[in-house]
C-alpha cells in the first residue's frame, strides 16, 4: 500500500499469533478508508482469521481482495452479522457513519473495530455509550498513530519504566499530504469527517491520554482554519488545541494538511513528551534528510543520551491483546473508557474551535 498521502498507510510487522488458525475469525466491511489495510495487517499478524469482506463498492472489494485473498466476498452485511463464526467486525466506513455501523454491528452480538475517529458528533457517542452498555460489546477504534507505529509503542514502555519520571506535558505534531484528487467527495464535507481536530486531532488527543495517564482532560483553547484550500470551502486545512489532563499534565498539538510534495513520505509525524526526569523525542515517520524510514526515538534522562531505530524490533502489541481481550472480555489492549475519552475530547476541541480564516 502507498506510503505518499497516508490514505493507504498500512504498517506490516512480524507475525505473532495469539491465537491458532481459525481460533478467532473477524470480518472487514466498510472499505471507504484506507486504514482498513492497517486494521486488517494487524489483526491477521496476531492470528486473527479473515473470513469476510463486504462493502457496496465492488471495485473497493476487488482492490481488497487482491490483498487477501483468502477472505470471501459477502452478498450484504446481514450475511457477516449472522454468521455465529465471526467474533469481530473491522470497518473504516465514512467518518459520520462509523457510529451507527458499530451500533449494528454490537447488536448482533459481535465486537467492533472502527478507524479513527470513531464519532462525528456528541450524540453518536452518547448513543454508543448505551450501545455498549445494552450489549456488553466493544467498540475500538484504530488509533494507528500510536497503536501501529513501533516508536509510538517504544516510548509508552519507557514510560511504564519511568525513564523519564512522571510525563507533565505532551506537544504532537501531526501533518498530512492532502493530494486532493485522490480523496473522495466525503472527504471535504464537515458533516461527513467532522472537522480536522475531530478526525486526525483524535489521534494526539488519544496520545495525550495515554502517555501522560490522564483520565479526562479540559479542552483549554482549539482554533481551525482553511488558509489555502478555498475552492473546498468546508475543508479544514490547519488545527490546534491546548489542553490540561485531570492529573495536571498539559498538552499542545497541531494538525494539518501542509506537507510538501517533496517530503518522501505523507508527514513528518513528531511527539514530544516531557517528563520530570527526562524527554523523549518520537521521529515516527521519517528523520528528515536521511534515507532511513521512520521509527526514530530520542530519550535523554539522568543517565545520557540515547537514540533508538526501532524499525522491526518493538512490534505492535495492541492486536494481540485486542484479540484476547475478545476471547476473554479483558480490557487490556485499551480500556472502552479510554477509547471514548479521546474521542469526546476531539469533539468538544473541535466543538469549541474558533475559526481563525472566517
Amino acid at each position: 500500500m502507498s506510503n505518499r498521502d497516508g490514505m493507504n498507510y498500512a504498517p506490516k510487522g512480524k507475525p505473532n499469533p495469539v491465537v491458532k488458525e481459525g481460533e478467532f475469525i473477524f470480518a472487514a466491511i466498510a472499505l471507504d478508508h484506507g486504514h482498513i489495510y492497517g486494521q486488517c495487517n494487524g489483526l491477521i499478524e496476531a492470528g486473527a482469521t479473515l473470513k469476510w469482506v463486504y462493502d457496496p463498492d465492488q471495485a473497493k472489494v476487488e482492490q481488497f481482495l487482491k490483498t487477501y485473498p483468502q477472505a470471501k466476498q459477502a452478498n450484504n452485511i446481514d450475511e457477516i452479522l449472522e454468521d455465529k463464526e465471526v467474533k469481530l467486525v473491522a470497518a473504516a466506513a465514512v467518518p459520520s457513519e462509523r457510529s451507527p455501523l458499530g451500533n449494528r454491528v454490537m447488536r448482533a452480538g459481535k465486537d467492533y473495530f472502527t478507524d479513527k475517529t470513531p464519532f462525528t458528533t456528541l450524540e453518536q457517542l452518547k448513543e454508543t455509550k448505551r450501545v455498549v452498555q445494552e450489549t456488553g460489546k466493544k467498540y475500538m477504534v484504530y488509533y494507528s498513530e500510536r497503536l501501529h507505529v513501533e516508536s509510538a509503542v517504544f516510548a509508552g514502555q519507557l514510560i511504564e519504566k519511568g525513564a523519564i519520571g512522571r510525563v507533565i506535558q505532551v506537544t504532537g505534531f501531526g501533518p498530512h499530504r492532502l493530494n486532493a484528487p485522490s480523496r473522495p467527495d466525503w472527504f471535504f464535507k464537515k458533516e461527513k469527517y467532522g472537522g480536522i481536530l475531530c478526525d486526525i486531532g483524535s489521534h494526539q488527543i488519544e496520545q495525550f491520554l495515554f502517555y501522560s495517564g490522564a483520565k479526562d482532560a479540559k479542552v483549554l483553547h482549539s482554533k481551525v482554519a482553511n488558509y489555502d484550500n478555498p475552492e473546498y470551502p468546508e475543508l479544514e486545512d490547519y488545527g490546534d488545541a491546548t489542553l490540561v489532563g485531570d492529573n495536571g499534565a498539559t498538552q499542545y498539538f497541531r494538525v494539518d494538511w501542509f506537507t510538501p510534495d517533496g517530503l518522501s513520505t505523507w508527514g513528518d509525524g513528531r511527539t514530544f513528551i516531557v517528563g520530570t526526569k527526562g524527554t523523549i523525542e518520537i521521529r515516527k515517520y521519517v528523520d528528515l534528510t536521511r534515507e532511513n524510514g521512520g521509527n526514530h526515538l530520542y530519550l535523554v534522562n539522568q543517565e545520557g543520551e540515547k537514540y533508538f531505530d526501532l524499525k522491526g524490533k518493538v512490534g505492535y502489541p495492541f492486536f494481540g491483546e485486542l484479540i484476547k481481550d475478545c476471547i476473554h472480555r479483558t480490557e487490556n489492549a485499551m480500556t472502552q473508557a479510554h477509547a471514548f475519552k479521546a474521542a469526546e475530547l476531539c469533539l468538544v476541541a473541535q466543538e469549541k474551535a474558533i475559526n481563525v480564516t472566517e
